[in-house]
């Protein structure tokens, strides 16, 4: 091939390349403001939220508030009453689509959320210690003190999930109540707790850390099926994980943690696919633009996300994922099988509604599992909560 057909090749083939860039591009449509909530200033969470909402404002001309909330029932409000359209939620998203703990009562129930992408990294989500407790392994919190969240059951089932590794209760602890996450971290600051939940690359868990306090994550080996039984009848959205990166982690070494991901980018079945599709189709283009911009976001590459968790992905993220190419026929058939579990959970909240149940919280809440356990067993379906 001659030199000037060599270069004329190589031009076409940049000019396509650009072209369909161009195209691609053009089929991402955001509105100029979007709303993002996360969990508290400083959390890891809200730091990748920002992250990703600087990426979208500088390439795709989208400006994202995000706004910072101490609890689940805060975070999925904004959503739920269509005053935000995304979140940077944790296992709260599992808890709301399935009806329980403090969405087990008349103002919630099952909640039609899915996902768009997840992060997955270095990190775990654990029970993070004071290092002056002297507390090497989880069975060594017997006594001491635990922070749970009022109104986060997220937070605190996971801290009784990991407890459980150690084969201990909430009553084997002291617990101690604080009013959102980043006042429970302040709590392990002002030794008012011993231990509390967080993801290793939290940002206040990297204070406790430098603090005289100091910080340890006592490890849960997944060789220890036992205890990883019991970790998984409470959290079974929970999986072991080498973590290498955070607070308590030896640098250059890792520690085996339990995890799932987090931030869960989610919005609700009722956004439109052609936004959500802009959205998650954006996070996927302009990966290069946030993925060092704060601790974790590394974890949003696309080759790294769970397609068959326990929450379904809305149309509209699937469309930009099979775009992206990793969408496949497992993946789809995983997908309605979640999709047919809201609908059964939706259709036994409708009618356990009918029965006419108590206004007493306790008993309505108590009246709704049992309904929730017949219906989803009669589905074939394992209710998980009881």
């Amino acid at each position: 091939m001659k030199p000037i057909t060599k270069l004329f090749v190589a031009f076409q083939a940049a000019a396509v390349t650009a072209l369909a860039s161009a195209a691609s591009a053009q089929t991402i449509k955001l509105p100029e403001t979007l709303t993002f909530t996360a969990y508290d200033t400083g959390s890891s969470g809200f730091n990748i939220a920002v992250a990703v909402g600087k990426a979208l404002k500088d390439k795709q001309g989208s400006d994202v508030r995000v706004l910072p909330a101490g609890n689940d029932v805060a975070r999925l409000a904004p959503l739920k009453a269509g005053r935000a359209q995304a979140s940077a939620m944790g296992i709260g998203t599992y808890f709301a689509q399935e009806s329980v703990f403090e969405f087990a009562v008349k103002d919630w129930g099952p909640q039609p959320l899915r996902l768009m992408l997840s992060v997955t990294d270095c990190n775990a989500i654990s029970l993070g210690v004071a290092k002056d407790t002297g507390v090497k392994e989880i069975k060594d919190l017997k006594g001491k003190r635990v922070g749970i969240v009022v109104g986060s059951p997220a937070l605190n089932q996971n801290a009784y999930a990991v407890l459980a590794y150690g084969n201990l209760t909430k009553g084997d602890v002291k617990l101690v109540e604080f009013s959102s996450y980043g006042a429970m971290w302040k709590g392990m600051l002002n030794n008012e707790v011993d231990a509390a939940i967080a993801s290793t690359i939290s940002g206040q868990v990297k204070e406790v850390e430098t603090s005289p306090r100091g910080i340890v994550y006592p490890p849960t080996p997944a060789a220890d099926k036992a205890a990883w039984q019991r970790v998984n009848k409470i959290g079974p959205y929970f999986y072991p994980h080498k973590t290498t990166c955070g607070a308590g982690i030896p640098k250059g070494g890792s520690v085996e943690l339990p995890s799932y991901p987090y931030p869960i980018f989610m919005v609700y079945a009722s956004q439109p696919a052609d936004l959500v599709y802009s959205l998650t189709k954006a996070m996927i283009a302009d990966y290069n633009d946030y993925k060092d911009a704060a601790p974790g976001a590394a974890g949003l590459e696309i080759s790294r996300q769970n397609l068959t968790w326990v929450i379904p992905y809305h149309e509209g993220a699937v469309r930009a994922l099979k775009e992206a190419g990793v969408w496949k026929a497992e993946h789809e058939a995983h997908n309605q099988k979640l999709l047919k579990r809201q609908e059964a959970l939706a259709a036994a909240w409708a009618a356990y509604l009918k029965t006419n149940p108590p206004d007493d919280k306790a008993e309505f809440t108590k009246g709704w599992m049992a309904a929730r356990k017949t219906a989803l067993t009669n589905a074939g379906m394992d209710p998980v909560f009881e």
